[in-house]
């Protein structure tokens, strides 16, 4: 009885629990795979859109924009989670900061047009949605900030991660049905 009147006093659901760890937890998940990189020239292939974009299938849009805001917040204060364990608020001024900037959004509308019931094709495409505005970040981020000229910026910072970036797609969107099933009976995947 003073068990079940506890548990009734607690102002926060299951729910409500995990949508205030679940940004943290994807903040982590963005961070461990950010450490994965393939240096191919002045913008390395990373999973951290990866990682992003999977948080974004998994996650409700409000939790999967915090966690990619969580990630960059813990990058600004100097923490080793950006690409290749950088940090710190240089990284907001370099050439490649569009990419980072653009991640809430990305993690955004990923999520915003994916659930639970969302087709595999469909998923895909809402990370190749999300993944667009990252690239467009990073190619405005490398002419204005890496004073690159408009072709050397997209030559640079996008021509070489599209198919990797459409293989990461590929794969988050055949990763995200069993997990998204596997976690159906969580109040907050409902």
């Amino acid at each position: 009885p003073d068990r079940r009147k506890a548990e009734q006093s607690f102002p926060f659901t299951k729910a409500k629990q995990a949508s205030l760890i679940l940004p943290a937890f994807g903040a982590a998940i963005i961070a461990a795979l950010a450490q994965i990189v393939i240096p191919i020239g002045a913008v390395p292939i990373t999973l951290q859109t990866f990682a992003v974009g999977l948080v974004a299938a998994i996650l409700k849009p409000r939790e999967a924009t915090l966690a990619a805001t969580l990630y960059l917040i813990l990058g600004a204060i100097g923490l080793p989670v950006f690409a290749g364990g950088g940090g710190g608020l240089q990284s907001f001024f370099g050439p490649s900061a569009g990419y980072l900037l653009a991640y809430p959004f990305f993690a955004f509308i990923t999520s915003k047009l994916t659930h639970a019931e969302t087709p595999i094709w469909k998923i895909f495409v809402a990370f190749v949605l999300g993944d667009a505005i990252v690239f467009v970040g990073g190619i405005l981020s490398l002419h204005f900030l890496g004073k690159m000229g408009w072709s050397a910026a997209v030559a640079v910072g996008l021509t070489p991660f599209i198919i990797p970036d459409l293989l990461k797609g590929l794969i988050v969107a055949l990763v995200t049905k069993p997990v998204l099933k596997a976690l159906k009976n969580h109040s907050y995947f409902n």
